[in-house]
Parts: structure tokens; sequence; C-alpha cells
């Protein structure tokens, strides 16, 4: 929102990762659209630090598999449309040739109609898929007054994950970057802290016209076409890269226990941990932060409900989120996320699982460190995530730390 001494800002959202590793929660949505915490999707934090910070002109670019995507962001982001506010959900248009878009770079490209369209003086990109709290205002301040032509938000990390990571290496004043390397195995730590580094969290400040040059640049060249691979090295080059430091973010609200917290979900264990985060007594990443608010839309499901206290028979949930439409019917949840409308019948037990919407757990079943994808049905009776093997033999993916993941649509055979 441009107002007296502001730039006029376009947001644009990376919303076409395909998130491989994220199989089989990925098999039918594109990974910005995969549930989080409940009643969320991942691109509700993208969006919900960008319209946070003051801005909302956003544009979302999808790709593949992208139904859910563009149909949760119409439902859930629809903006005030006579203030010149809009979250619009762009689908790749082949607006360069006959080709989707080759990589987030091309994906800008083949969207500069979006661009001049709004004619911004600063374009925030961002990506889709990652959970953390940021004041994109705070970075747009300092892009303005370095007069940088790129910026990177940059998280410290400790030196010895930068094979983990895109890595900033910078000038004496902590800012300007001077080399950009993906995965390095020889890092070189911060000149205030030599063992930590930058590592990229895959958002980005541009001035408008040097986005759209270096893009247009990047088009003709034989490159992969990518904003961390191809765009920033180039700016890097010309001296005009400066690194925003992720500590330096202010947002309102935030604890001293959740401040600074990021987590790129892109695999099975990590987007399990991530969930576990949000249980604790004092959560880790804390989703009752009023102050900055984390907004979706998560339909017209009526409150949780907890019913039946006869001995054994007892539903209660201990340590774990809740959503709208929940309900345990002497049944006992604990650290774990319950999305809306999942039902635990009785005599079962459920504990360090994500379920996800509509997911039916039958009587006198067991389920320990699972993630099950929604509508899915689990027979009386059912163990998943005791026995590895027993969990394999069912067909179900069982991840590196031992995480059962029952995709969508599984059936399992009640016998």
């Amino acid at each position: 929102m441009a107002g007296r001494g502001q730039p006029r800002v376009l947001t644009v959202v990376l919303a076409g990762g395909e998130g491989k590793r994220l199989m089989p929660l990925t098999a039918d949505r594109a990974k910005p659209a995969v549930p989080f915490g409940g009643i969320y999707r991942l691109v509700d934090f993208a969006l919900s630090n960008v319209v946070n910070s003051g801005y909302a002109k956003i544009i979302v670019l999808t790709q593949y598999k992208s139904h859910s995507l563009d149909r949760h962001v119409s439902q859930a982001w629809r903006m005030a449309s006579p203030l010149g506010h809009y979250v619009a959900p762009v689908p790749a248009q082949q607006r360069r040739g006959k080709s989707w878009y080759t990589g987030s770079a091309d994906a800008i490209y083949q969207s500069f109609n979006a661009i001049t369209d709004e004619r911004p003086e600063v374009v925030v990109v961002v990506g889709a898929d990652h959970v953390y709290r940021m004041d994109f205002s705070d970075m747009v301040a300092q892009h303005l007054d370095t007069g940088a032509e790129c910026t990177v938000a940059a998280i410290r990390q400790p030196i010895d994950t930068a094979d983990q990571f895109g890595v900033m290496e910078v000038a004496e004043d902590g800012r300007r970057i001077r080399a950009f390397r993906e995965k390095p195995t020889d890092p070189r730590g911060l000149p205030d802290a030599p063992q930590e580094i930058y590592a990229s969290m895959g958002n980005y400040v541009f001035s408008t016209e040097a986005l759209m040059e270096a893009v247009r640049s990047d088009a003709r060249d034989d490159s992969a076409h990518d904003m961390g691979g191809d765009i920033v090295p180039a700016f890097v080059a010309r001296g005009t890269a400066h690194a925003y430091d992720f500590a330096d973010t202010t947002v309102p609200g935030a604890s001293d226990r959740d401040r600074g917290y990021w987590r790129d979900v892109g695999t099975i264990d990590s987007y399990f941990d991530a969930h576990l985060d949000l249980t604790s007594v004092v959560p880790v990443f804390n989703l009752y932060n009023y102050d900055w608010p984390i907004n979706t839309n998560h339909g017209p499901y009526p409150p949780a409900k907890f019913v039946h206290a006869d001995g054994e028979r007892a539903g209660g949930a201990t340590n774990s989120i809740v959503s709208p439409g929940v309900v345990v019917s002497g049944g006992h949840v604990d650290n774990s996320v319950l999305s809306p409308g999942v039902f635990v019948h009785s005599y079962s037990t459920v504990r360090d699982c994500v379920l996800l919407d509509g997911v039916d757990v039958g009587r006198h079943c067991e389920l320990e460190r699972v993630i099950v994808d929604k509508g899915v049905r689990i027979p009386a009776g059912m163990r998943l995530g005791v026995d590895r093997e027993e969990d394999l033999s069912r067909g179900l993916q069982v991840s590196e730390s031992g995480i059962t993941v029952v995709g969508k649509g599984h059936v399992f055979d009640a016998s």
C-alpha cells in the first residue's frame, strides 16, 4: 500500500513448487497447498507475512497441480478491490512461447505484464512453502536506504550446515554480498560471527527496473532460470546485492521463544517436526500471536467436541492442536495436530501424529508418529507407526526417521 513517502510495492509469490520430497502429500496438490497446522495451507504463512507488512497487491504464480491452491487463494484471500488491493493467482499462460515455467526467474519473465500493469517501484519476491513470521517492510526500508538493486533475506545458521543452503558471503559491512554459493563445503563465516553463515531464505526485494533487466537478460541465456541460482549471482557480480539479516526483523507480539523461527518444510521429516513445534506448552512457533495473525479460511466447521468419560472410554486430548469440526469420542490424543473434521473413535490412541481433514480413526486403533492425508478411513483395530515392516507391507511410505505416511485416497484392507 503506497502512501506518502512509501514506495509502490508489488509482491510476487512463487507458488509453482512441485514438492517431490513431500510425496505422497504432493501427489495431488502443489507444495504451497499442503495443509499445515490444522487449519492452514503452507501458502498462508507467506501471504499473511506480506499482508501484515502492509503490502496488499499480490500475484501468486502457480503451475504444478494448482487447482486446490488456486481455489484456496481465491476463497481465503479476498481483498478490498475498491481500494485496489488483491491477491491474484496467476497460472502459467505461455505468454513467451509454447513452454511452461522453466524456473522461478522464467515464471517472473513470463508474468512481466502483471508487473508493468502495476508499475511498482519495488518488487518483493517470496517463496510459498516456509513457516515463519517476517515484516517485509523492514527489509524494503533497508533496500531503499542502501541503494541496493537486490536484497536477499538471510538467516543465520551454524557454519557446519552450510552444505544444506544457498550461502551468502558478505563484506566487512555485513551487508554487501561478495559471493553467493550453493551448498558450499568450504564456507566462510560471517564477519561478526565466524561460526555462522548467512543462508538464503528464498525471499528477495528488487528495484523493479533492475529486476526486469536481469530477468530479461537471463531469458536469453542458457541457464536454469532460477532466482537463487542465476538472478542473485548476476546482481552479486555487479556489486549491487545486499543481505538482510532475518534477526533484524521485528514482529509485533513475538515471544523470546519463537522470535526468529523459520522452517523449510521440504521433507516429510521436517514437515512432521514443524508440526510438533506447535504442540508444546510454550510453542516453539506460536500460532496464538494475534498481533501478527496467520490468516486463512477453514470452512463452516462447528466447534471441536470431546465425548464420553467412562473408564478407558474417555475422550480427551493433551498437548495437542484440535481444529474446528473435530470429534474425539472416547479416544485419547496426545502431542498431535488434528485438522478440521477428524473423528477419533472409542478406545483409540493417537500419539505424535498429524491427521489432515476428515480422517476417521476407527475403534481400538493405535497410531504413533503417523501423518494421514485427507479423508482416509482407518479401520477398527489398525496399528500404524508401531511396526515399520507392518506399515511397509501395507504399501505405506516410511520416512528416514520412521514417520509413516498414509497418502490421500489410501484404502486399507480391513481384514
